[in-house]
Protein backbone atom coordinates (compact mmCIF):
# COMPACT_ATOMS: atom_id res chain seq x y z
CA UNK A 1 0.00 0.00 0.00
CA UNK A 2 1.30 3.85 -0.82
CA UNK A 3 1.09 5.92 1.94
CA UNK A 4 -0.30 8.22 -0.86
CA UNK A 5 -3.67 6.38 -0.38
CA UNK A 6 -4.25 6.71 2.98
CA UNK A 7 -5.59 10.50 2.78
CA UNK A 8 -8.58 8.65 0.32
CA UNK A 9 -9.83 6.31 2.84
CA UNK A 10 -12.27 6.13 4.91
CA UNK A 11 -13.69 3.77 7.50
CA UNK A 12 -16.34 1.73 5.56
CA UNK A 13 -18.65 1.48 8.94
CA UNK A 14 -18.79 5.16 9.90
CA UNK A 15 -16.59 7.26 7.44
CA UNK A 16 -14.29 8.47 9.65
CA UNK A 17 -10.63 8.46 9.03
CA UNK A 18 -7.99 5.49 9.40
CA UNK A 19 -4.65 5.79 11.10
CA UNK A 20 -1.99 3.86 9.46
CA UNK A 21 -0.01 0.98 11.62
CA UNK A 22 2.78 0.06 9.54
CA UNK A 23 5.22 -3.36 10.64
CA UNK A 24 6.34 -4.11 6.99
CA UNK A 25 7.79 -1.90 4.46
CA UNK A 26 9.06 -2.82 0.79
CA UNK A 27 10.48 -0.33 -1.59
CA UNK A 28 8.80 2.37 0.02
CA UNK A 29 5.10 0.53 0.43
CA UNK A 30 3.63 -0.55 3.31
CA UNK A 31 3.37 -4.60 2.97
CA UNK A 32 2.06 -5.51 6.71
CA UNK A 33 -0.03 -3.61 8.94
CA UNK A 34 -3.22 -2.41 10.04
CA UNK A 35 -5.58 0.76 9.49
CA UNK A 36 -7.50 1.61 12.24
CA UNK A 37 -10.63 4.04 12.65
CA UNK A 38 -10.75 7.19 14.49
CA UNK A 39 -14.44 7.22 14.75
CA UNK A 40 -15.77 3.04 15.58
CA UNK A 41 -12.10 1.73 16.26
CA UNK A 42 -12.56 -0.63 13.99
CA UNK A 43 -9.34 -2.22 12.14
CA UNK A 44 -8.66 -3.53 9.02
CA UNK A 45 -5.48 -5.24 8.09
CA UNK A 46 -3.33 -4.98 5.33
CA UNK A 47 -2.09 -8.23 3.74
CA UNK A 48 0.45 -8.56 0.98
CA UNK A 49 0.57 -4.61 0.31
CA UNK A 50 -3.04 -4.27 -0.13
CA UNK A 51 -5.76 -2.94 2.39
CA UNK A 52 -8.37 -5.54 2.96
CA UNK A 53 -12.04 -4.82 4.14
CA UNK A 54 -13.55 -7.65 3.58
CA UNK A 55 -13.01 -11.54 4.62
CA UNK A 56 -13.56 -13.06 1.83
CA UNK A 57 -14.99 -13.19 -1.61
CA UNK A 58 -17.98 -14.28 -0.49
CA UNK A 59 -20.58 -14.73 -3.54
CA UNK A 60 -17.91 -13.37 -6.38
CA UNK A 61 -15.22 -15.87 -5.47
CA UNK A 62 -14.93 -17.40 -8.57
CA UNK A 63 -13.70 -14.31 -10.03
CA UNK A 64 -10.75 -14.73 -7.70
CA UNK A 65 -10.23 -18.10 -8.90
CA UNK A 66 -10.74 -16.54 -12.65
CA UNK A 67 -7.92 -13.82 -12.10
CA UNK A 68 -5.90 -15.90 -10.45
CA UNK A 69 -5.45 -18.11 -13.76
CA UNK A 70 -6.03 -15.24 -16.33
CA UNK A 71 -4.30 -12.67 -15.11
CA UNK A 72 -2.06 -11.92 -18.32
CA UNK A 73 -4.70 -12.88 -20.93
CA UNK A 74 -6.63 -9.25 -21.65
CA UNK A 75 -3.94 -6.49 -20.67
CA UNK A 76 -3.14 -4.50 -23.96
CA UNK A 77 0.67 -4.39 -22.72
CA UNK A 78 0.61 -7.83 -22.92
CA UNK A 79 -1.93 -9.30 -25.61
CA UNK A 80 0.10 -6.90 -28.27
CA UNK A 81 -3.85 -5.06 -28.70
CA UNK A 82 -6.01 -2.01 -28.14
CA UNK A 83 -8.99 -4.17 -26.68
CA UNK A 84 -9.06 -2.83 -23.14
CA UNK A 85 -8.68 0.83 -24.43
CA UNK A 86 -11.02 0.82 -26.92
CA UNK A 87 -13.77 -1.09 -24.77
CA UNK A 88 -13.05 1.61 -22.15
CA UNK A 89 -13.37 3.97 -24.35
CA UNK A 90 -16.63 3.03 -26.57
CA UNK A 91 -18.04 2.46 -22.73
CA UNK A 92 -16.99 5.98 -21.48
CA UNK A 93 -16.81 8.62 -23.94
CA UNK A 94 -14.10 10.31 -22.56
CA UNK A 95 -11.10 11.58 -23.64
CA UNK A 96 -7.52 11.47 -23.05
CA UNK A 97 -7.57 15.10 -21.62
CA UNK A 98 -10.55 13.96 -19.46
CA UNK A 99 -8.45 11.53 -17.30
CA UNK A 100 -5.48 13.38 -17.32
CA UNK A 101 -4.54 14.34 -13.40
CA UNK A 102 -7.79 13.10 -12.11
CA UNK A 103 -8.80 10.40 -9.45
CA UNK A 104 -10.34 7.46 -10.51
CA UNK A 105 -12.29 4.71 -9.26
CA UNK A 106 -12.07 1.22 -10.94
CA UNK A 107 -14.96 -0.40 -9.40
CA UNK A 108 -14.49 -4.29 -10.10
CA UNK A 109 -10.36 -3.90 -11.03
CA UNK A 110 -10.66 -7.72 -11.76
CA UNK A 111 -6.93 -8.41 -12.88
CA UNK A 112 -6.59 -4.73 -14.00
CA UNK A 113 -7.33 -4.34 -17.55
CA UNK A 114 -8.78 -1.35 -17.54
CA UNK A 115 -6.87 0.44 -14.45
CA UNK A 116 -3.92 0.09 -16.89
CA UNK A 117 -5.33 2.10 -19.57
CA UNK A 118 -6.28 5.03 -17.27
CA UNK A 119 -2.63 4.78 -15.42
CA UNK A 120 -1.42 5.18 -18.84
CA UNK A 121 -3.48 8.02 -19.50
CA UNK A 122 -2.32 10.00 -16.35
CA UNK A 123 -5.11 9.33 -14.01
CA UNK A 124 -4.60 8.00 -10.55
CA UNK A 125 -6.43 5.03 -10.27
CA UNK A 126 -7.56 3.17 -7.55
CA UNK A 127 -9.33 -0.17 -7.96
CA UNK A 128 -11.52 -1.90 -5.82
CA UNK A 129 -12.48 -5.71 -5.67
CA UNK A 130 -14.32 -8.19 -3.54
CA UNK A 131 -11.66 -10.96 -4.07
CA UNK A 132 -8.26 -11.56 -4.30
CA UNK A 133 -8.59 -10.75 -8.09
CA UNK A 134 -6.63 -7.40 -6.66
CA UNK A 135 -3.75 -9.23 -5.78
CA UNK A 136 -3.45 -10.05 -9.39
CA UNK A 137 -3.98 -6.35 -10.67
CA UNK A 138 -0.96 -5.37 -7.93
CA UNK A 139 1.37 -7.70 -9.88
CA UNK A 140 -0.10 -6.14 -13.31
CA UNK A 141 0.03 -2.61 -12.24
CA UNK A 142 2.83 -2.19 -9.48
CA UNK A 143 5.45 -0.25 -11.86
CA UNK A 144 2.32 2.35 -11.75
CA UNK A 145 2.83 5.22 -9.18
CA UNK A 146 -0.51 5.75 -9.55
CA UNK A 147 -2.32 3.11 -9.30
CA UNK A 148 -3.90 1.67 -5.66
CA UNK A 149 -5.51 -1.42 -4.90
CA UNK A 150 -8.23 -2.40 -2.47
CA UNK A 151 -9.85 -5.40 -1.52
CA UNK A 152 -13.22 -4.13 -0.72
CA UNK A 153 -17.51 -4.35 -1.30
CA UNK A 154 -18.66 -2.13 -3.77
CA UNK A 155 -21.73 -1.79 -0.45
CA UNK A 156 -19.24 -0.85 1.52
CA UNK A 157 -16.47 1.27 0.09
CA UNK A 158 -13.85 2.30 2.20
CA UNK A 159 -14.36 5.92 0.80
CA UNK A 160 -16.37 8.97 1.57
CA UNK A 161 -18.97 10.14 -0.93
CA UNK A 162 -17.56 12.41 -4.00
CA UNK A 163 -14.27 11.68 -3.75
CA UNK A 164 -13.37 10.35 -7.18
CA UNK A 165 -13.22 12.85 -10.64
CA UNK A 166 -14.49 9.94 -13.03
CA UNK A 167 -15.71 6.16 -11.98
CA UNK A 168 -16.32 3.36 -13.86
CA UNK A 169 -17.33 -0.33 -13.56
CA UNK A 170 -17.31 -2.83 -16.68
CA UNK A 171 -18.71 -5.76 -16.30
CA UNK A 172 -19.44 -6.09 -12.98
CA UNK A 173 -22.29 -4.33 -11.63
CA UNK A 174 -24.65 -7.20 -12.80
CA UNK A 175 -22.62 -9.62 -11.14
CA UNK A 176 -23.96 -8.21 -7.87
CA UNK A 177 -26.80 -9.06 -5.84
CA UNK A 178 -28.46 -5.68 -6.16
CA UNK A 179 -27.04 -3.82 -9.56
CA UNK A 180 -29.07 -1.08 -9.06
CA UNK A 181 -27.86 -0.61 -5.30
CA UNK A 182 -24.50 -1.33 -6.53
CA UNK A 183 -24.84 1.48 -9.12
CA UNK A 184 -26.35 3.89 -6.27
CA UNK A 185 -23.18 3.32 -4.09
CA UNK A 186 -20.92 4.00 -6.79
CA UNK A 187 -22.94 7.11 -8.31
CA UNK A 188 -22.33 8.45 -4.82
CA UNK A 189 -18.63 8.27 -4.56
CA UNK A 190 -18.64 10.71 -7.83
CA UNK A 191 -17.96 14.66 -7.30
CA UNK A 192 -20.33 16.94 -8.72
CA UNK A 193 -19.00 17.77 -11.96
CA UNK A 194 -17.38 14.59 -12.32
CA UNK A 195 -18.73 11.40 -14.69
CA UNK A 196 -20.04 7.61 -14.33
CA UNK A 197 -19.45 5.14 -16.48
CA UNK A 198 -20.99 1.90 -16.59
CA UNK A 199 -21.09 -1.76 -18.37
CA UNK A 200 -23.85 -4.00 -18.35
CA UNK A 201 -25.27 -7.28 -19.82
CA UNK A 202 -28.38 -6.96 -21.69
CA UNK A 203 -31.57 -8.36 -21.55
CA UNK A 204 -31.99 -8.62 -25.83
CA UNK A 205 -31.27 -11.22 -27.46
CA UNK A 206 -32.63 -15.33 -27.62
CA UNK A 207 -29.20 -16.26 -26.26
CA UNK A 208 -29.62 -15.48 -23.05
CA UNK A 209 -32.34 -17.42 -22.35
CA UNK A 210 -30.24 -20.90 -23.50
CA UNK A 211 -27.21 -19.42 -21.63
CA UNK A 212 -29.66 -18.68 -18.09
CA UNK A 213 -30.92 -22.25 -18.29
CA UNK A 214 -27.40 -23.77 -18.24
CA UNK A 215 -26.75 -21.67 -15.50
CA UNK A 216 -28.81 -23.11 -13.64
CA UNK A 217 -26.61 -26.23 -13.25
CA UNK A 218 -22.96 -24.76 -14.23
CA UNK A 219 -23.56 -22.19 -11.43
CA UNK A 220 -23.72 -25.05 -8.87
CA UNK A 221 -21.12 -27.43 -10.46
CA UNK A 222 -17.52 -27.02 -8.29
CA UNK A 223 -15.33 -23.97 -10.00
CA UNK A 224 -12.52 -26.27 -10.68
CA UNK A 225 -14.89 -28.69 -12.82
CA UNK A 226 -16.29 -25.81 -14.39
CA UNK A 227 -12.66 -24.05 -15.41
CA UNK A 228 -12.07 -27.82 -17.02
CA UNK A 229 -15.40 -27.79 -18.75
CA UNK A 230 -14.91 -24.08 -20.60
CA UNK A 231 -11.82 -25.35 -21.68
CA UNK A 232 -14.28 -27.12 -23.98
CA UNK A 233 -14.43 -23.74 -25.92
CA UNK A 234 -11.17 -23.74 -27.50
CA UNK A 235 -11.74 -26.64 -30.01
CA UNK A 236 -15.52 -26.19 -30.06
CA UNK A 237 -14.84 -22.85 -31.38
CA UNK A 238 -14.14 -23.90 -35.04
CA UNK A 239 -17.70 -25.90 -35.30
CA UNK A 240 -19.21 -23.21 -34.00
CA UNK A 241 -17.97 -20.57 -37.11
CA UNK A 242 -19.27 -22.88 -39.44
CA UNK A 243 -21.99 -21.97 -41.76
CA UNK A 244 -25.91 -22.75 -40.50
CA UNK A 245 -24.59 -25.21 -37.61
CA UNK A 246 -22.32 -22.42 -36.29
CA UNK A 247 -25.24 -20.07 -35.33
CA UNK A 248 -27.55 -22.59 -33.91
CA UNK A 249 -25.31 -24.48 -32.06
CA UNK A 250 -24.39 -20.34 -30.42
CA UNK A 251 -28.55 -20.08 -30.01
CA UNK A 252 -28.31 -23.36 -27.99
CA UNK A 253 -25.33 -23.23 -25.88
CA UNK A 254 -23.55 -20.00 -26.08
CA UNK A 255 -19.83 -19.84 -25.94
CA UNK A 256 -17.02 -16.90 -26.66
CA UNK A 257 -16.11 -16.82 -30.26
CA UNK A 258 -12.76 -14.41 -29.64
CA UNK A 259 -10.30 -15.59 -32.19
CA UNK A 260 -7.64 -15.93 -29.03
CA UNK A 261 -8.15 -19.17 -27.81
CA UNK A 262 -7.09 -18.18 -23.89
CA UNK A 263 -9.56 -15.31 -24.09
CA UNK A 264 -12.09 -17.45 -25.43
CA UNK A 265 -11.58 -19.55 -22.35
CA UNK A 266 -11.78 -16.93 -19.78
CA UNK A 267 -14.63 -15.29 -21.20
CA UNK A 268 -16.53 -18.91 -21.70
CA UNK A 269 -15.58 -19.63 -17.85
CA UNK A 270 -17.15 -16.14 -16.76
CA UNK A 271 -20.36 -16.26 -18.65
CA UNK A 272 -21.15 -19.80 -16.27
CA UNK A 273 -19.45 -19.56 -13.17
CA UNK A 274 -20.85 -16.36 -11.11
CA UNK A 275 -23.43 -16.72 -8.61
CA UNK A 276 -25.28 -13.70 -9.94
CA UNK A 277 -25.76 -12.47 -13.91
CA UNK A 278 -28.25 -10.06 -13.92
CA UNK A 279 -29.68 -8.48 -17.77
CA UNK A 280 -30.49 -4.90 -17.96
CA UNK A 281 -32.50 -2.90 -20.21
CA UNK A 282 -31.53 0.74 -21.71
CA UNK A 283 -35.00 2.13 -19.99
CA UNK A 284 -33.79 1.36 -16.39
CA UNK A 285 -30.33 1.81 -16.20
CA UNK A 286 -30.92 5.31 -17.71
CA UNK A 287 -33.21 5.96 -15.29
CA UNK A 288 -30.41 5.63 -12.49
CA UNK A 289 -28.40 7.88 -14.03
CA UNK A 290 -31.19 10.16 -14.16
CA UNK A 291 -32.11 9.73 -10.40
CA UNK A 292 -28.72 10.02 -9.47
CA UNK A 293 -28.17 13.19 -10.81
CA UNK A 294 -26.26 12.93 -13.99
CA UNK A 295 -26.99 14.41 -17.21
CA UNK A 296 -25.07 14.94 -20.96
CA UNK A 297 -25.60 10.71 -21.26
CA UNK A 298 -23.85 8.91 -23.64
CA UNK A 299 -24.64 5.54 -24.63
CA UNK A 300 -23.54 2.70 -27.30
CA UNK A 301 -24.84 -0.20 -28.71
CA UNK A 302 -25.39 -3.72 -26.58
CA UNK A 303 -24.08 -4.74 -24.73
CA UNK A 304 -25.20 -1.18 -22.23
CA UNK A 305 -22.63 0.63 -22.54
CA UNK A 306 -23.61 4.08 -20.88
CA UNK A 307 -21.88 7.10 -19.27
CA UNK A 308 -22.96 10.31 -17.74
CA UNK A 309 -21.55 13.95 -15.92
CA UNK A 310 -23.18 14.14 -12.92
CA UNK A 311 -24.54 17.89 -12.35
CA UNK A 312 -22.08 20.69 -10.53
CA UNK A 313 -19.21 22.45 -12.15
CA UNK A 314 -17.65 20.95 -14.88
CA UNK A 315 -14.77 19.25 -14.76
CA UNK A 316 -14.96 17.70 -18.07
CA UNK A 317 -11.86 18.92 -19.72
CA UNK A 318 -12.60 17.66 -24.00
CA UNK A 319 -8.74 17.65 -24.52
CA UNK A 320 -7.51 14.86 -26.82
Amino acid sequence: MKRSLLPMLACPRCKAGLELHARAEEGGEVAEGDLTCDGCQASYPIRGGIPRFVGSGAYADSFGFQWDRFRLVQLDSRNGTRDSERTLAETTGWSDGDYRGRLVLDAGVGAGRFAEVAAKKGAQVIGIDLTRAVEAAQANLAHFPGAHLVQADIFAMPFRDRTFDLAYSIGVLHHTPDVEGAFRKVAAAVKPGGALAVYLYSAYGVERHSSDALRVLTTRLPVRLMFALSAAAVPLYFLYRAPVLGPALAKLAPISLNPDWRWRWLDTFDWYTPRYQWKLRYPEVLRWFRENGFNDIHTSDEPIRMSGWKTGPVLRTGGA
